[in-house]
């Protein structure tokens, strides 16, 4: 096919703030995780697809195939709806408290 680009499963994009490998970036409401560190505005290769520990909301918890959303302010997923976007799907359970979560991203 002559109009195919990529797969899309990494993509560039400008970082949105400074960020760090393995972090995860939000731009417009494209999510994926950083493939490296990054400084505002620069180029960053971000991970849309695939499974990955994340930081979450401490004070959750988790059932596996719950919907997980980011949130952009505070830089955690979430199970919450408000003023967050949806990312995709808790794959383990996660106790409250707990600092982190599986997340199958949406891609």
């Amino acid at each position: 096919m002559k109009n195919f680009i990529q797969n899309g499963s990494v993509v560039t994009v400008p970082a949105p703030a400074n960020v760090s490998s393995g972090g995860g970036v939000l731009v417009g409401t494209l999510f994926g995780v950083a493939a490296y560190s990054a400084l505002s505005g620069a180029d960053v290769e971000i991970k849309t697809d695939g499974v990955f520990d994340l930081p979450k909301t401490s004070a959750q918890a988790w059932t596996i195939g719950a919907a997980i959303y980011w949130d952009n302010s505070n830089k955690v997923c979430t199970t919450s709806s408000s003023d967050t976007t949806l990312i995709g799907k808790a794959m383990a359970v996660a106790a409250n408290p707990s600092d982190t979560g599986r997340v199958r991203l949406n891609g």
